[in-house]
């Protein structure tokens, strides 16, 4: 066999696409593998647009370029050109990247989806922007997400893209259902399994128990169907329906995605129960620590009130009139005590009022918080802030007010434990080795950091060394660890040289544009 013979039998029987295309970016000639890949044959090929660069732009390295086939299908092409010595022709050789690319996209989308879940959005906008992921990466028709009620009786759409929102969507399911029409999502739910259907939109649209629907569903052109139930520790909470648009397959790589999103799903809804199960146990402790502190202050005060006022009321009905230095003393007392009661009562308010109020910075409201520290007891308040980067303002709203209700903690105990004359707080902002932190320092010059089960930051008890750390009981104590666990950051409390208590808090910033 000659050379030329051999080359183009090689040409011919290349697993690789190989064409010809003219200086205007024309075919010219293809083989049988760039046919097959085109979706046409060579002779018609021949004259038509090619989507290679004529320029040469290729020939410095693989690059990917687009091609609809006549039969509508989009592929990626990875390619590289070589000039035709002597003429403007230019060699192309290619081959096809799309599922490459599909599987790059969905890799990607599941981890835009992981990190929606890990940003700590609300449930309704992190499964909406999962469902628009899922959608785009597999080019889907539509997505929804549903979940189930606690009781299991209704399916409410949390997440959609592709199909409109209609508020009666359950309704008009069920009315679907009433009429005799097989629910594949319910069976998914029930089942813990997925279902796939191919020309699902066929049956649908033929089928007269669907008509409630028809308007809904014929909106979005689609074709075959599947539900992939949203698995929570071995229950099923809810689905992802995936409609595939016509003429897509539905095989173990597009199954394999949607069960992968649907576990991200999954994540979303099982982090947002345990979300709410935290902040309804959040509520009934700060009752709980509500009570408390009306018990051990209010409570006493007005008890002590109410004592001395009987003690004038048994003198009157003795007819024992009493002496005017009985009398000053009594009032004093019965002043004393309502004035205690009203500064704990104001202090109270001041913790009740929320934390950062829309609008308002953090710094601001810390000085504020400082302001009616000082007007309720007898404690000289200072706040100082070093905030160069202006990262202050930016905070995310929710860890500005978990910033707010640690500072506001430690103040609290300060006031109600420590015994001290001053109190000092410093708000840092800047970049350390591993990120931008916050730092907040809580300092008085009470008794010192040595605390009981019962006591906050700033209680005393004898023997608290400069340096020693608090113990971790005590309801304020864990709260506010909490609150600084929550984003990654740390509480301590340490007695201070010469007396006194530092509390420091440390957080790294969170910016709210970061978690949107």
């Amino acid at each position: 066999m000659e050379p030329e013979e051999w080359g183009a039998v090689a040409v011919a029987h290349s697993p690789q696409g190989l064409a010809v295309v003219d200086g205007a970016g024309r075919f010219v000639a293809a083989n049988a593998a760039a046919s097959r890949l085109c979706g046409a044959p060579a002779a018609d090929l021949v004259g038509r647009p090619a989507p290679f660069a004529a320029d040469g732009a290729a020939e410095a390295g693989e690059v990917v370029v687009e091609w609809t086939r006549p039969d509508g299908e989009q592929r990626a092409f990875a390619c590289t050109t070589a000039p035709v010595p002597g003429t403007d022709q230019r060699v192309v050789a290619f081959r096809d990247v799309s599922e490459a690319r599909r599987q790059e996209r969905r890799l990607a989308a599941m981890a835009r989806a992981a990190f929606s879940v890990t940003a700590e959005r609300s449930l309704a906008s992190t499964l909406e922007a999962l469902a628009e992921e899922a959608q785009q990466a597999a080019a889907l028709a539509g997505v929804q997400v549903l979940l189930a009620t606690p009781a299991g009786a209704r399916l409410h759409v949390l997440g959609t893209a592709g199909f409109s929102r209609i508020p009666d969507f359950f309704d008009r399911l069920l009315e679907c259902q009433a009429r005799g029409a097989r629910l594949e999502m319910v069976e998914s739910l029930r089942s813990g399994v997925p279902r796939v259907l191919q020309h699902r939109f066929d049956a649908i649209m033929g089928d007269p128990a669907w008509e409630p629907l028809h308007d809904y569903m014929s909106a979005t052109p689609w074709d075959a169907f599947a539900s992939v139930p949203l698995r929570i520790r071995g229950g099923a909470v809810g689905v992802l329906n995936a409609f595939f648009a016509p003429g897509q397959e539905v095989g173990e790589a597009e199954l394999g995605f949607l069960l992968a999103m649907a576990d991200q799903a999954a994540v979303a809804v099982d982090h947002a129960e345990l979300f709410q199960r935290r902040m309804d146990e959040a509520r009934r402790e700060e009752r709980q620590k509500l009570a408390r502190d009306l018990h051990d202050s209010v409570v006493q005060q007005v008890f002590s009130i109410m004592m001395q006022a009987g003690s004038l009321g048994v003198l009157a009905r003795r007819g024992l009139p009493p002496s005017a230095e009985r009398l000053a003393t009594i009032a004093g007392e019965l002043s004393g005590a309502a004035e205690d009661a009203l500064a704990d009562l104001r202090g109270m308010v001041v913790e009740l009022r929320p934390a950062v109020p829309s609008g308002t910075s953090l710094g601001t409201a810390l000085r504020s918080l400082l302001e009616a520290t000082a007007a309720r007891s007898a404690l000289a308040c200072d706040l100082t802030i070093d905030d160069a980067g202006g990262d202050l303002p930016a905070l995310d709203v929710e860890l500005a007010e978990d910033v707010y209700r640690v500072a506001s903690e430690a103040v609290h105990n300060t006031v109600k434990h420590a015994g001290a004359s001053r109190l000092d707080v410093a708000v840092v902002v800047g970049a350390t080795a591993t990120g931008p932190r916050v730092v907040v320092d809580v300092v008085d010059d009470g008794r010192g950091a040595r605390h009981d089960a019962a006591a906050g930051p700033g209680a005393a008890a004898a023997g608290g060394q400069p340096g020693s750390r608090a113990s971790s009981g005590g309801y304020g104590m864990t709260a506010m660890r909490e609150r600084a666990h929550r984003w990654g950051g740390e509480v301590d409390v340490v007695a201070e040289d010469g007396g006194g208590t530092r509390v420091r808090l440390v957080v790294p910033v969170v910016r709210g544009e970061d978690r949107r």
